[in-house]
């Protein structure tokens, strides 16, 4: 098996109107589809609802799925052809992408264990979250920020005491 692998991404978006359980029927029966055409699925995920660059059937906000998926791509043309007919679909896109297969993740798995690190680390006596690491990415790139950051630390430490 190589590492250089192909698989197919579907981004789609649904109307923003409609039930979270009603787009969770959607993505199944879309997958499910898939599936019935040939096609296995790697990775299916839905990433929230958004505002459109741009006006799509007087909707200024949709409902976006990433699907990842291989197949020998005849699949595509008739998952393309069901979310065409589909009333819910307002917009949808098939690439080809070649490299590392995705491997299925959950969306909200990441987030929640970063904000409880995030609480560990805090400090108890501010109740703040510990400084941003991007400080310390621009001292390495940038040496006269790192010389401004550590004066202004001694003055506060000097007008402490």
């Amino acid at each position: 098996m190589t590492d250089q692998q192909t698989y197919y991404e579907t981004m789609y978006i649904l109307r923003p109107d409609i039930a979270e359980e009603e787009v969770t029927n959607h993505i199944d029966k879309y997958n499910k589809l898939l599936e019935e055409f040939g096609g296995k699925i790697l990775d299916s995920q839905m990433r929230g609802k958004r505002r459109l660059a741009y006006q799509i059937a007087k909707h200024r906000e949709g409902i976006y799925v990433q699907l990842s998926h291989q197949g020998d791509g005849q699949h595509i043309f008739k998952i393309e052809k069901a979310m065409r007919l589909g009333e819910d679909v307002i917009r949808y896109m098939t690439v080809k992408q070649e490299g590392p297969l995705p491997t299925p993740r959950s969306s909200n798995k990441g987030t929640e264990q970063t904000e409880k690190s995030d609480i560990k680390n805090a400090d108890p006596k501010n109740n703040k979250k510990p400084k941003d690491q991007s400080i310390e990415k621009e001292t390495k790139t940038n040496p006269e920020a790192a010389a401004s950051e550590n004066e202004t630390s001694e003055i506060k430490e000097t007008s402490e005491t």
